[in-house]
C-alpha cells in the first residue's frame, strides 16, 4: 500500500509542479557621459574620479545593466584642457563609471576617435580592464541574466538630417535579433540642440525597430527629445545629457533615464527619470 500511495504522489507532484518564482530583469538606459575637458579638471581638483556620479550611482548602480554613451576616448596621458572640442579623459575617470555600476557603453559617437584609432584600442583595452562592456565597434555586446539574452548595438549617425544604414549595418541588426532575447540598439543620431526628432531620424528608427530591435536609445542632440511606441517598441530620440560640462543652459543640464524593468524577454514596466546638472557636470534626481 505504502509503495502504491507513493506512486500516486510522484505522478501528481510530476503534473503539477509548483509554479517557479519568475524574476524580473531592470535595465536603466542613460544619455551622453564625456568625462574630459572639465568634468576631468574638476575630478582632479576635487581629488574625485567618482564625483561626476556621487549623487546619481546610489540610483543606477542596483539595476542588473545600465547602458550609456560614453562621449570620449580614454587615453594615457590625456591632457587636462578646459575648452575645445577634442576630448579625453585619463583611465582613472572611469572609476565613475564602475562606481555607477555601467555595465554596457555605446562608442558609436563622433568624438570615439579623437585620439585617432591608437585612442580607440586604448579606449577599449581601459575598458575591459575596469569590467565594462562596449558596443559601437561593428560588435553586439551580449549580456545574459535570468536566462534571458540581452544584446547591444551602437550606431553613429550624427548630424545627418536623413541618417541612413549601409548594406552591413542592417545585416548585422537582422543578424543580432536571431542571437539573442531582446535587442538594444543606440544610436548616435540627429542634430544638436533640438527638442524634437527630425523626420529622418524617427524614419529610420522606425526602420530599425522593423529590422528587429526591441528597444532604440538616442543621443548626440545634448538636450532631451521625444519618446514614442511604434509597434510596441520604445523608441527614446534622445535622453540628453547625462554627465557634461555643458553648463552654459538649461536643457543642456538636464537629462533623462529610463528605466525598463523586464519579465522574461517582455517589458512590463517603464520609469523615466530626470536628471539635473546643478553642481559641475554632476547630475542629480529630480523629485
Amino acid at each position: 500500500m505504502d509503495k502504491i500511495l507513493a506512486l500516486i504522489f510522484g505522478f501528481f507532484s510530476v503534473f503539477n509542479p509548483v509554479a517557479t518564482e519568475t524574476k524580473m530583469t531592470t535595465i536603466i538606459l542613460g544619455g551622453d557621459v564625456m568625462l574630459g575637458r572639465t568634468v576631468m579638471t574638476t575630478a582632479l581638483d576635487r581629488n574625485d574620479f567618482v564625483y561626476p556620479f556621487r549623487q546619481i550611482g546610489d540610483y543606477l548602480s542596483p539595476a542588473n545593466i545600465t547602458f550609456v554613451n560614453l562621449e570620449n576616448p580614454v587615453v594615457t596621458n590625456c591632457p587636462e584642457r578646459v575648452e575645445g572640442l577634442v576630448f579625453c579623459s585619463s583611465p582613472e575617470m572611469l572609476e565613475g563609471l564602475v562606481y555607477s555600476g555601467s555595465d554596457v557603453v555605446n562608442l558609436a559617437n563622433n568624438h570615439t576617435l579623437n585620439h585617432g584609432k591608437g585612442g580607440f584600442e586604448e579606449t577599449k583595452k581601459y575598458l575591459d580592464a575596469a569590467g565594462i562592456s562596449y558596443t559601437g565597434d561593428n560588435n553586439l555586446a551580449i549580456k545574459q541574466l535570468n536566462n534571458i539574452t540581452f544584446g547591444f548595438l551602437g550606431f553613429d549617425k550624427s548630424q545627418q538630417a536623413n541618417p541612413k544604414l549601409s548594406a552591413a549595418e542592417i545585416n548585422l541588426i537582422s543578424q543580432s535579433d536571431v542571437k539573442v532575447d531582446v535587442l538594444v540598439v543606440a544610436m548616435h543620431w540627429g542634430v544638436e540642440y533640438q527638442d524634437k526628432a527630425l523626420p529622418g531620424v524617427t524614419k529610420l528608427a522606425h526602420e530599425i525597430v522593423e529590422l528587429g530591435a526591441d528597444v532604440v536609445v538616442g543621443h548626440h542632440p545634448h538636450w532631451v527629445q521625444n519618446t514614442e511606441h511604434y509597434n510596441g517598441v520604445p523608441i527614446y530620440y534622445s535622453l540628453g545629457n547625462l554627465v557634461f560640462d555643458q553648463m552654459w543652459s538649461e536643457k543642456t543640464r538636464q537629462g533623462l533615464l529610463v528605466k525598463l524593468t523586464f519579465e522574461n524577454n517582455k517589458i512590463v514596466k517603464e520609469e523615466f527619470v530626470k536628471t539635473y546638472m546643478e553642481d559641475w557636470a554632476q547630475p542629480e534626481k529630480v523629485s
